[in-house]
């Protein structure tokens, strides 16, 4: 018989009815927002278990409420064989995982209130000193958890708290590095001044604020009893990084000696020092900053990296362990910026990551070659990489334009990549996320110049979209293939976003980032409004008449000059931006710091100076300008801000400046979590007001 494949009318209203249901409980693909920032879940530091088994690594996620960041220490199997699992879970955070050479347990900081246990200091909390807050937060100290299970035993109770440690190669000890200085040794009675006085230039760091009288130094912990041994001292510098030699009888470490640190010397050095204090020997022998000292397998050998003439790019050096010899290159020719230096096991390469045209990846510098080779490939950034021997694999974190970091794992020559997180993968789920394009395109002087175009969210043939053009920092930075919420969240908007790498710009070579010098404004300049050009004849749906530019630091920077010199665009965004080097050179936390990008000091270059000072052509703005700017930036003072929003109101510019307090310099990046999703907030406000034309556009503080 057959059978008649046709529907009855009632039969086929029904089916249609049931596909009609289930398509509306499909979640249709949404464009990101700011606020999803508060839902990002962010990995760093992944430390693989001396068995190889697993990988300790930290997690941290927004708490909304709080308005606040808190981390914590997860665990996952190498192998895959089961999901992470979160190792610490008290209510204060934790962070720098460091596995016991033994496999047995793994310390961390925390910030947990004081309490005795067995191997902290005995007696009770020192009370705060007289003329301190009321409740001065716990400071971090190191705590000890046993993989078998049980509470986490506190090691330290040192009185300013604890940075960074290491463990002994036996696991018996730990070197620290904490804070001292003479207040500390002041009676608690005593009544303590809070004004601040200097002598040196160098009074204040945008990372830390104002300096005290405390300086970093190094102390040796046993970690059964928690004694304590402070093996370096000084007023007059810092002591950091340190490294045990293997057979643990030695630490190098990283310090200024020469008792300018505060008055603009940047002669770091690498010393050695016997794990139970004595004198120092002196490894590395350059004028510059040497740095990330590492020991070799055998321990006769440091390897570090160091910079030769100021701005030059940093070089690996090796040189014996017990001094008294000149360094030596690890590898000729050279031409990146070496960072997380590691030596391979048999002693005859070093591992480094390095920034290189867009993309971070991990190199192998073969020391008997001298030359250096990419293990790692694929449009990504690559970071993070920690290493087992005995197995020949890796971990590390990899993130691109469409993902935020996840924990991978591979063999030291990268086959048989696996992923082991999948975090943020909940949130991807609902997001429609935009497709980034890179092209190259010819500059001033004929160089080769960087660009990367995302496209809108929903982009339609036929259809003009307005565009965005962003800056990065620096200059000395780079953009490329990493994770940008930002530019998701114009995308999202109905933004296209053009950025691209001029010169100045890190990951091409020193000859290229050096670019820059005395050419702030001029050809970093032609390399970006080259690159709008590029970008409106490579991609015809781009809506030159609706064009907007932001940027942060040195982006402000250009930013500012962009909009002193051509009506191109029909709205800037500034932030935390340099006008003025004139002032900015007495008042920054890095005082006269352009020299090298100017030929000379303020005093010299005077005129130089405030020709290339967007505030000279202030009187030349047309272009609405927002301006962000934080209360407490010292690498870029707030009167930067202020001298532009006046300037440009003088002039008759629309403009208006939003201040953002307690933050610094690092606003867009680990400002509280709210004043971050605000700042995303004024800049769609003032681009859909301005670039949209928008009349009807809501301030976010009036909605």
């Amino acid at each position: 018989m057959k059978l008649d494949r046709r529907l009855s009318a009632p039969l086929l209203a029904f089916c249609l009815s049931i596909f009609s249901v289930a398509s509306a409980q499909q979640p249709v693909a949404r464009g990101i927002t700011p606020e999803d920032y508060y839902a990002f879940e962010f990995v760093t530091d992944p430390q693989i278990s001396p068995d190889g088994k697993l990988v300790a690594y930290v997690v941290t996620k927004v708490d909304r409420a709080q308005n606040r960041r808190t981390t914590s220490i997860w665990m996952v199997a190498t192998d895959g064989s089961s999901s992470p699992w979160q190792f610490t879970t008290s209510p204060q955070s934790s962070s720098s995982p460091r596995w016991n050479p033994n496999g047995k347990s793994l310390a961390f900081l925390s910030s947990r209130p004081s309490e005795p246990t067995p191997a902290a200091r005995p007696g009770p909390a020192p009370a705060p000193p007289p003329g301190s807050a009321p409740s001065e937060a716990p400071r971090a100290q190191i705590y000890v958890l046993s993989m078998s299970g049980g509470e986490a035993q506190r090691v330290t109770n040192l009185k300013n708290g604890v940075s960074a440690f290491r463990w002994s190669p036996d696991g018996n000890r730990m070197v620290v590095v904490s804070r001292t200085g003479p207040g500390d040794d002041r009676p608690e009675s005593r009544e303590r001044s809070d004004v601040r006085h200097y002598k040196n230039t160098s009074y204040k760091f945008n990372d830390t604020g104002w300096f005290d009288d405390r300086r970093t130094h190094l102390w040796v912990v046993d970690v059964k009893s928690g004694s304590t041994k402070q093996i370096t001292e000084g007023h007059d510098w810092n002591d950091s990084d340190p490294q045990w030699s293997p057979d643990g009888t030695r630490i190098a470490f990283v310090s200024n000696r020469s008792g300018k640190e505060y008055d603009l010397n940047r002669n770091t050095d690498v010393w050695v020092i016997a794990a139970d204090g004595g004198a120092l020997t002196k490894i590395s022998d350059h004028e510059e900053s040497d740095n990330s000292p590492r020991w070799s397998p055998d321990g006769k050998t440091i390897a570090y990296v160091g910079v030769v003439e100021q701005r030059d790019h940093a070089k690996i050096w090796l040189a014996p362990a017990a001094g008294g010899a000149a360094s030596v290159l690890a590898v000729n020719g050279l031409d990146l910026i070496p960072g997380g230096l590691e030596w391979a096991d048999d002693g005859k390469a070093l591992f480094f990551e390095a920034g290189v045209k867009g993309e971070t990846h991990l190199f192998r510098a073969d020391l008997a070659k001298k030359s250096a080779v990419q293990v790692t490939t694929g449009a990504r950034a690559i970071r993070n990489v920690d290493f087992h021997w005995p197995s020949r694999s890796m971990v590390y974190l990899v993130n691109d334009f469409k993902h935020l970091d996840n924990l991978y794992v591979a063999s030291v020559n990268e086959r048989d990549e696996r992923r082991l997180t999948s975090l943020n993968e909940g949130l991807w789920k609902q997001l429609q996320l935009a497709d980034v394009e890179r092209f190259s395109y010819k500059s001033a002087d004929d160089w080769d110049i960087d660009g990367f175009l995302v496209k809108p969210i929903g982009w339609q043939e036929g259809k003009k979209y307005p565009l965005i053009l962003s800056i990065h920092g620096g200059p000395a930075a780079m953009y490329g293939v990493d994770w940008y919420h930002e530019f998701q969240v114009y995308a999202a908007r109905g933004y296209a976003v053009l950025f691209t790498n001029p010169r100045g710009s890190t990951g091409y070579g020193q000859k290229f980032e050096r670019g820059i010098v005395n050419e702030w404004g001029g050809k970093d300049y032609l390399d970006v409004m080259n690159g709008v050009d590029a970008a409106l004849r490579r991609f015809s749906w781009l809506d030159r008449e609706r064009m907007g530019v932001t940027g942060g630091s040195y982006g402000g920077y250009l930013t500012n000059w962009i909009v002193g010199h051509t009506d191109s665009f029909k709205a800037a965004v500034t932030l935390r931006s340099v006008t003025n080097f004139i002032s900015d050179e007495g008042t920054r936390d890095g005082a006269y710091g352009h020299t090298p990008d100017f030929g000379g000091d303020l005093f010299e270059k005077f005129e130089l100076y405030w020709d290339r000072s967007p505030l000279k052509y202030a009187k030349n703005v047309k272009t609405p300008t927002l301006i962000l700017h934080s209360d407490n930036d010292f690498r870029v003072p707030l009167e930067q801000g202020e001298q532009w929003f006046r300037a440009l109101k003088h002039f008759g510019v629309t403009t208006e400046i939003v201040m953002f307090p307690r933050e610094n310099h690092n606003l867009t990046r680990t400002g509280e979590p709210r004043h971050l999703v605000e700042s995303l907030d004024w800049q769609l406000y003032w681009f859909d007001r301005f670039v949209n034309g928008n009349n009807g556009a809501i301030a976010p503080n009036q909605k």
